[in-house]
């Protein structure tokens, strides 16, 4: 059996290393690039491709892997976004993703944003760097006195809302498919606008699908607290960036935590030292001392990587020997 994977990155070499000496008789070939039409060719021979990428995976793609033999993809990440599901559909292709690979990770990284917007931790770290040793005016405020919004009580939602917990504040929740666990705790209001008017700090935790996009707008942030947080390691396309900008500048949004950004495909993670943005934007958000802007690394420690490759590498697998993995997707 073989299985070529597309995208590999250097700190994923560990844990792929682990997985080939537990599954000595997979050949494994990779490359650090992404499967397209013209790259499918690297796979050839292979049973099943694993893949992770931020350009689509279009139709073309598929096609030149389906002249090869090629009908088993697996993605090592949560998002499908960039799936042509039509065309995998077109040339009979199975697909798994990786829905659950650390829920805590992400989660954990949205609260710990959201503790530092709370404790203004960007000014004072600035301070401290220039040797200003006062306190004033860098002020913060209290997690356990806070109201929280939690939208999207999903596996990384509810670990955020269970930590919300541990510092003693109050949680509200929203979500349209409501969890029975959340739902018996109390936590659930009834609309959007509920949690948008009682809310001191929300925190997103939605796919980013059609129904979601620009869920946070001008209208929306209009129907929310004064000087509220709102953190997002989602997807970037969920916020509507100019009227986030807009809020921040009136005060009305008082800091953000973004780990996602709506246009960071081909921005993010690259290295961009002495180099101009191409996006003036996000330019802009990043000199902000009130908002805490990371590279869609919420996910990012060894654990979830190891996760990743483990999951999608045992699918690939299962799609060779004509089984069907658990995370194999419905489409």
């Amino acid at each position: 059996m073989k299985i070529f994977a597309y995208g590999i990155r250097e700190d994923e070499l560990p844990a792929l290393a682990e997985w080939k000496n537990e599954n000595p008789t997979v050949a494994v070939d990779y490359s650090t690039g992404p499967v397209t039409a013209e790259t499918a060719k690297l796979a050839a021979g292979a049973d099943s491709i694993v893949a992770l990428q931020e350009s689509p995976f279009t139709k073309e793609a598929f096609a030149a892997l389906s002249d090869l033999g090629i009908k088993n993809l697996s993605v090592r990440n949560v998002g499908t976004e960039n799936i042509d599901f039509e065309a995998a559909k077109e040339f009979d292709f199975n697909i798994s993703n990786v829905p659950v690979y650390s829920p805590s990770a992400v989660a954990e990284y949205a609260m710990i944003q959201l503790s530092r917007a709370l404790r203004r931790t960007k000014p004072m770290d600035a301070k401290v760097a220039k040797h200003d040793l006062r306190w004033a005016p860098t002020i913060g405020r209290e997690m356990r006195m806070q109201t929280f919004g939690v939208i999207g009580t999903g596996n990384i939602g509810r670990q955020a809302i269970k930590i919300l917990q541990g510092f003693g504040a109050k949680v509200i929740a929203y979500d349209k498919f409501q969890n029975k666990d959340i739902q018996a705790e109390g936590l659930y209001v009834d609309s959007l606008d509920e949690l948008y008017a009682q809310a001191d700090a929300i925190t997103l935790h939605v796919p980013g699908v059609p129904e979601n996009v620009n869920m946070i707008n001008k209208d929306s942030i209009a129907k929310m607290k004064d000087g509220v947080v709102i953190v997002n390691v989602s997807r970037g396309n969920l916020v509507n960036t100019d009227d986030l900008i807009a809020a921040l500048d009136s005060g009305k949004v008082s800091d953000v935590a973004l780990d996602v950004y709506e246009g960071e495909v081909g921005i993010f993670n690259k290295d961009w030292t002495d180099k101009d943005f191409s996006d003036d934007r996000l330019a802009d958000l990043i000199t902000r001392d009130n908002v805490y802007l990371t590279p869609h690394t919420a996910f990012y420690t060894t654990n979830a990587i190891n996760e990743m490759i483990r999951q999608s590498f045992d699918a690939a697998v299962a799609f060779a020997k004509g089984e069907e993995p658990t995370i194999a997707i419905k489409f």
